[in-house]
């Protein structure tokens, strides 16, 4: 835990972390009401729904965003966009009947898409202020924060929502995006110009994509972190029909995601060491593995079995993301940074509404306990690649060990 406490003793580190905290708040808070907020305008399921869907779809164009992260400054980057969200979140008030429904949607859309930008922009930030060392526990923290938040914030929501409202959260959002913004620009990061861009616009866009396929330690992990968002989402989509086989209301998914935000919470504390140890490619392999096998033993309608289950599936499901996005920050050019990282997380995040509208249709047509044991088995396999050369594994975590305690 040393080298946790060496980041949080970085002053940047500690503003980066706190903005995160803080405006995870907001956006999970958010990410609650504006679901309720429209379903108490119009009754209608469908129409709630699509909030995520505007929240989401932007991921799709993840490479073409990320351009922006590196033909534009990224701290100044990071505090345009959250200064454009607080002001784009001030007119939500005015969201009142059915007939305003269409600004709300509006704003969630530009929110997904700039929070594509702003996640580019952050993760190219992260690389040149934080040492690659210490990248790992800085991702791993990062984590944390924001599991954390999605334990509270969506809780708070829901109270602000019921006493004052949507437009209530909104504004609580719009003042988080101030807050973030004070601890962005209060960083001391030096930023060079970025030179003139070369070649047309689609090669520039397609350069992080070619760069993350031709590397051979990226192009695995980003592939496993893909295949290991679609088997979650399918997952995630079968927790309702856990639920049923235990016997118990609705509700107790909010036990269930609680469990799971606190494995989340806790590999997110031991993650840096353990990439140290191991490298990215075997802490990624470990955690698939513990994520399959859980998902696959909540196929036994036993209580203490689901909340072991859910609690190792928080702890596992973190770690290729986690293993990722660091590796991705480590063998990255910081010139094509933005665009990398904002690919990398198209291609492992957009899977995971395919497994959610996947496991909606089969749990209508398959046992859940069948369903549940079949596909523990095929994600275990999916850990498989990322072990067939550990002495490659061994090679990254010994230099990364080396990187880290120099003689």
């Amino acid at each position: 835990m040393t080298t946790t406490w060496t980041v949080l003793r970085d002053r940047d580190a500690r503003l980066y972390l706190t903005g995160a905290v803080i405006s995870g708040f907001g956006t999970s808070a958010l990410w609650l009401a504006s679901g309720v907020w429209v379903k108490d305008l119009t009754g209608s399921d469908g129409l709630a729904a699509l909030c995520m869907l505007a929240l989401w779809a932007p991921t799709l164009a993840g490479p073409l965003l990320g351009t922006l992260a590196d033909r534009i400054r990224r701290k100044p980057l990071l505090i345009g966009a959250d200064l454009l969200l607080a002001a784009l979140l001030l007119t939500l008030p005015t969201v009142d009947s059915p007939d305003r429904l269409w600004l709300l949607f509006a704003v969630l859309f530009v929110y997904g898409a700039a929070g594509v930008v702003h996640d580019a922009a952050e993760s190219a930030l992260v690389a040149s202020a934080v040492p690659a060392p210490l990248l790992g526990d800085f991702n791993g923290l990062r984590m944390t924060a924001t599991e954390g938040m999605k334990l509270l914030a969506p809780l708070a929501g829901a109270g602000v929502y019921a006493a004052y409202g949507g437009a209530s959260v909104a504004l609580l959002d719009a003042l988080t995006f101030v807050v973030a913004t004070g601890l962005y620009a209060a960083l001391r990061v030096r930023e060079s110009r970025p030179g003139p861009p070369s070649g047309g616009r689609r090669a520039r866009t397609a350069e992080g994509a070619r760069h993350l396929w031709s590397h051979p330690r990226l192009r695995p992990l980003v592939l496993a972190g893909g295949t290991t968002m679609l088997f979650a989402g399918l997952s995630g989509s079968l927790v309702h029909a856990v639920i049923d086989a235990l016997g118990h209301a609705p509700a107790y998914a909010g036990v269930l995601y609680a469990v799971q935000g606190a494995g989340s919470v806790a590999i997110g504390l031991l993650s840096g060491p353990a990439l140290r140890r191991l490298g990215e490619r075997r802490f990624a392999a470990y955690g698939i593995a513990v994520t399959a096998a859980a998902a696959g033993l909540r196929a036994i309608p036993s209580d203490p079995v689901a909340l072991v289950c859910s609690a190792a599936i928080g702890a596992g499901l973190p770690c290729v993301l986690i293993a990722a996005l660091t590796a991705v920050q480590r063998e990255t050019p910081d010139a094509l940074l933005g665009r990398t990282a904002a690919t990398a997380n198209t291609l492992v995040y957009a899977p995971n509404v395919i497994g959610l509208a996947m496991g909606a249709a089969l749990v209508e047509l398959v046992d859940v306990r069948l369903l549940l044991a079949v596909l523990g088995a095929v994600w275990l396999v999916t850990a498989l690649p990322l072990l067939h050369s550990p002495a490659s594994a061994s090679r990254t975590a010994a230099k990364s060990a080396s990187d880290a305690n120099p003689a």
